[in-house]
């Protein structure tokens, strides 16, 4: 039987700079346990939905006690599948992550990954601060924009970024 962990949090920044900020959130002093990230598959579907997988590649330390029993190279690296949908219609973005290598200590390590999680919307909000301290001219000059509205979908509700695994 798989393990997951389902997260949602509320972000309230404007959806650009958000998402923005997901795509640039590494490296960040809150998860420099993340070693390296790949773009492995990237599409945009008709409907103007992006697609993407990535693959994270992460130090992990496993357990005192499991370190005695397992070797070595095991406790080195996880390497982490993150498939991600990013809808601009209803300023959505959905992320979902599966754990490749160490499936089977997962059970052990459920309280570890949510504080990880943790780590990584700290990371989103640091990088979300960075973006905010740019020069308007680095966010695409949107003080010269004229001001645009938001579909009634997305103006009565919140952005959730959401995190499954």
């Amino acid at each position: 039987m798989g393990k997951y962990f389902c997260s949602e949090t509320d972000i309230l920044s404007g959806w650009d700079q958000v998402l923005m900020a997901f795509w640039l959130r590494y490296p960040n002093p809150f998860s420099a346990h993340v070693l390296t990230e790949d773009v492995v598959f990237r599409e945009l579907t008709a409907d103007r939905r992006l697609l993407s997988r990535r693959l994270l590649t992460k130090t992990n330390r496993l357990p005192r006690w499991a370190e005695k029993v397992f070797p070595a190279h095991l406790s080195r690296c996880v390497y982490i599948l993150e498939d991600s949908v990013v809808d601009p219609h209803t300023h959505q973005m959905t992320t979902t992550s599966w754990n490749l290598n160490h499936n089977t200590l997962m059970e052990f390590g459920l309280a570890r990954f949510k504080s990880n999680q943790m780590k990584a919307v700290k990371g989103l909000e640091y990088a979300l601060s960075k973006l905010q301290k740019m020069p308007p001219c680095l966010l695409g000059d949107q003080e010269s924009e004229k001001p645009k509205s938001l579909p009634p979908s997305a103006a009565s509700t919140t952005q959730k970024p959401q995190h499954f695994a």
